[in-house]
């Protein structure tokens, strides 16, 4: 059954092709723009904090086309059930409803992934000489590394959208959540171009596993024992909010009332 949501949610991308175009064009236009921005702040140098000028552009077009996988400037479909009332049919399901909303989800995430993220970084190629993994162990980790940055991605955004169930203003905690997470994942710039305390304080939060993590594991800057050690740094974030979210939607399950029933 969970596959069945995932495909009707890949399909529903499908129908919004114009959307995917539009989609498409503007992550590419902000991507060169940026692009740019860091090859402004290179100059003459051919390194900085570890990054060449080469690694620094393919990280900003693989950032762009991560943007809507990972959904990083939000997700209301939950919130808006929860606010409607509509939550109480999802709930009286016989399905579990983190992975019930997982799959939907996953089936959204393939689709950017398909209809904008590839066709990004194909452009990408044709414009200026990106860097590939730099081995077959880099490429598989990243395949393993931006699943689990789903995960935490979405167990994030879940539990963002939990707030509903006690808050009239889900919203705007949403979008308060959603700016801390862009700025702290390091959508904006690479964590290692921030000062160094800015760094150590982002890596103890789940953010950088969204979006630093997967696109340093394709650079080729993470490497040896540190590979399977920022794996497991996903996967115990991943655990962390999983937990986290259980027991706030058996909180919030406890408090709902729909039409005093």
């Amino acid at each position: 059954m969970y596959i069945a949501v995932a495909r009707l949610a890949f399909q529903r991308q499908l129908a919004y092709r114009t959307a995917n175009v539009a989609g498409l064009v503007t992550n590419l236009f902000f991507g060169a723009l940026r692009a740019y921005v860091l090859i402004a702040l290179f100059g003459a140098q051919k390194d900085v904090a570890g990054y060449s000028v080469q690694a620094a552009v393919t990280y900003t077009g693989l950032t762009q086309a991560l943007l809507a996988y990972i959904a990083i400037f939000g997700w209301w479909d939950l919130l808006k059930t929860i606010r409607t009332g509509d939550v109480a049919s999802d709930l009286s399901r016989p399905i579990n409803f983190f992975w019930y909303w997982w799959a939907q989800d996953f089936g959204r995430a393939i689709g950017h992934l398909v209809f904008r993220g590839l066709p990004l970084m194909a452009l990408y190629a044709l414009a200026y000489r990106i860097t590939l993994p730099p081995t077959p162990l880099h490429g598989l980790a990243f395949l393993v590394s931006i699943t689990l940055a789903l995960l935490i991605s979405f167990t994030y955004r879940f539990i963002v959208s939990l707030s509903a169930f006690w808050t009239q203003d889900a919203v705007g905690i949403g979008r308060a959540a959603y700016t801390i997470s862009m700025f702290f994942s390091g959508f904006l710039m690479p964590i290692a171009f921030f000062p160094s305390w800015a760094a150590r304080i982002m890596s103890l939060t789940p953010f950088p596993s969204q979006i630093n993590t997967p696109v340093e594991i394709y650079l080729g800057l993470v490497s040896g024992p540190a590979l399977p050690g920022a794996l497991a740094m996903q996967l115990f974030w991943f655990i962390a909010l999983y937990a986290l979210a259980r027991l706030a939607l058996s909180a919030g399950v406890r408090k709902l009332v729909i039409q005093g029933g």
